[in-house]
């Protein structure tokens, strides 16, 4: 970073015009927009393209180097003053303003500085200023966060959603289906054994992987998928078995997104960073982006379908007859830069296909009427899957008190106890969500069906329809993603079979999934045409195993695939 500090009798400022870069800082206020100020120390600063690779220790450095000239000239006020032209290697937009910001939060509260004031970063300005002359009333620095000792952080210009996703403060409750409420703490799970598991995971867990979980090994021996040595960390190579069993994933969730109504879209999979709207969802959303760069801009690589369709519903002519409106995209690439200690298998991972639907409400009994249909979708997929499940909803206190019943009931929808996780204040764009999670061997708990009722974007991305009265307002807005991430359906599916077989269970696939749903094994040679005839007639996805092996050996390497049904055909069976 450079920076020219000037001490100044007199300072003021006053912003011309947006620059290009300006929607990095979002929107400015008025007073914002000018300022003055009589004995000032005057920081010009130019983040630069090195200090992108740690912020925090160049922050750090920069507050620790102005503070003490400001220690030593004593001025009344500090500016932060957003300067491009003292280095020829800026740092991104992007980038840059996220450094300013850190600087701007460094300094809140600093002790020494009597009052702070800021310019406003993306803008033209025009200023006056009087330097008072004396030999400390000039100087330059470069700052390389090299001389201080500042904690390394990884999560530095981290969206404000995942910092108030680690901030998160809330309480625990169960419902029973019957709708009664108790405090977690008090009550008895002994008779739900998946529940019990994830809520000690929910309490007390993390998303660190301990160890490498068995559906890695898994996934290997049936020859489905496998890490890439090539690629980033969290994204892998599909095999061909593992590609179908991904496919007929895609195209059942597809069917059940047709059949429900929702209109299928696609859209691109790169988003500028300084688009006005989209820069200020990242803060909300608690992921963490890949960059992107061409021709000297930043874009980031989406990790869900959501921006794409904000923009294809700002610019649609939506009337309230068509409500709701739903749009769906089956994103095959989707990213979130998860830390490299939270990767784990299928579980998570960097690059993930995800169904993706956006549903439009007229208002909040609509919305509670599709988040209840979209609600039943997703048990019917779980119970496609096969896979036992704990049930959490998360809401915001006000809407919890003004909606219990419609909350509680969801339990009665399950038959069994749900964890309940109430929010005093909302962070996120969402007031409730609901989570189908299923837990692992480790007991970690991971979240497949999801649905959330957003009460914020429709305001955000300008997304209108027209009322009775002609009037234009602000929809609600439901995000679901049936299935989940479509790898992560793969991983449960592995993993409960790990569980099974530890128990002593053979292991199979679902049926309507098994790569090779039925094995023909002839008892000899002179059974395998018939059994080839068999294979080739029946709706199902057959094979023969024709090959020089005991009947023994060849029922058990079927058995070892997880093949559902193995048809031995001898000549009994021909006849």
């Amino acid at each position: 970073m450079r920076i020219l500090m000037i001490h100044a009798s007199e300072f003021s400022f006053h912003a011309t015009e947006e620059t290009s870069v300006a929607a990095a800082a979002g929107d400015v206020s008025e007073d914002a927009k000018r300022g003055s100020s009589g004995d000032s120390l005057v920081c010009f600063l130019s983040a630069e393209k090195k200090d992108e690779d740690q912020p925090a220790k160049v922050v750090a450095e920069a507050k620790q180097k102005i503070l003490a000239h400001q220690g030593r000239v004593k001025a009344e006020t500090l500016w932060l003053y957003p300067y491009a032209h003292l280095s020829s290697d800026l740092a991104s937009p992007r980038m840059a303003q996220k450094i300013l910001e850190m600087m701007w939060a460094a300094f809140q509260g600093a002790e020494g500085v009597p009052q702070l004031q800021r310019a406003p970063f993306g803008w033209y300005k025009a200023f006056d200023l009087k330097a008072k002359g004396h030999p400390l009333s000039e100087m330059a620095l470069t700052v390389t966060g090299d001389d201080v000792e500042a904690e390394a952080d990884e999560d530095a210009g981290e969206s404000k959603a995942i910092a108030a996703e680690k901030k998160l403060r809330s309480r625990f409750f169960f419902v029973t289906p019957e709708g009664e409420e108790f405090p977690a703490a008090d009550f008895k799970l002994k008779q739900y054994p998946v529940m019990k598991r994830f809520y000690a995971h929910e309490a007390t867990g993390t998303r660190e992987a301990a160890g490498e979980p068995p559906h890695v090994k898994m996934m290997r021996q049936h020859e489905l998928v496998d890490y890439e040595p090539g690629s980033d960390a969290g994204n892998f190579r599909w095999y061909p078995k593992g590609l179908l069993i991904k496919s007929l994933l895609e195209e059942h969730i597809n069917d059940v997104m047709r059949d429900y109504g929702a209109m299928r879209v696609e859209t691109p999979i790169m988003y500028d960073y300084l688009h006005p709207n989209l820069a200020k969802y990242l803060d909300r959303f608690p992921a963490r982006q890949y960059v992107l760069k061409s021709e000297k801009r930043d874009y980031f690589l989406r990790f869900a379908a959501c921006f794409g369709q904000y923009l294809i519903k700002h610019d649609a002519q939506i009337s309230y007859r068509q409500l709701p409106a739903r749009l769906y995209e089956l994103t095959h690439y989707s990213f979130r830069r998860e830390q490299s200690g939270e990767l784990s298998g299928l579980r998570r991972l960097r690059t993930f296909t995800m169904p993706d639907m956006h549903t439009l409400c007229r208002d909040t009994e609509q919305a509670k009427q599709e988040f209840a249909r979209q609600f039943e979708l997703s048990r019917a997929w779980m119970d496609d899957l096969g896979l036992p499940y704990a049930t959490a909803v998360r809401v915001l206190r006000s809407f919890y008190d003004e909606n219990r019943d419609f909350v509680r009931g969801l339990a009665a929808k399950v038959g069994a106890p749900i964890l309940l996780e109430v929010w005093d204040e909302r962070f996120f764009y969402f007031v409730m969500k609901f989570e189908f999670n299923f837990v692992d061997t480790q007991d970690k708990g991971a979240a497949l069906s999801t649905v959330q009722i957003d009460v914020e974007n429709c305001c955000q991305f300008d997304i209108q329809y027209t009322d009775e009265d002609g009037e234009r307002k602000n929809p609600l807005m439901l995000h679901a993603s049936i299935p989940g991430a479509i790898e992560r359906n793969v991983y449960a599916i592995l993993e409960h079979q790990a569980a099974l077989m530890k128990k002593g269970q053979k292991g199979r696939f679902p049926f309507w999934l098994a790569p090779t749903q039925i094995r023909f094994v002839p008892v000899s040679d002179s059974h395998v045409d018939f059994c080839e005839e068999l294979a080739a007639a029946w709706p199902f996805r057959a094979d023969v195993d024709d090959r020089d092996f005991s009947m023994g050996k060849k029922i058990k390497l079927a058995e070892q695939e997880w093949v559902p049904f193995i048809a031995v055909i001898g000549d009994k069976e021909v006849a």
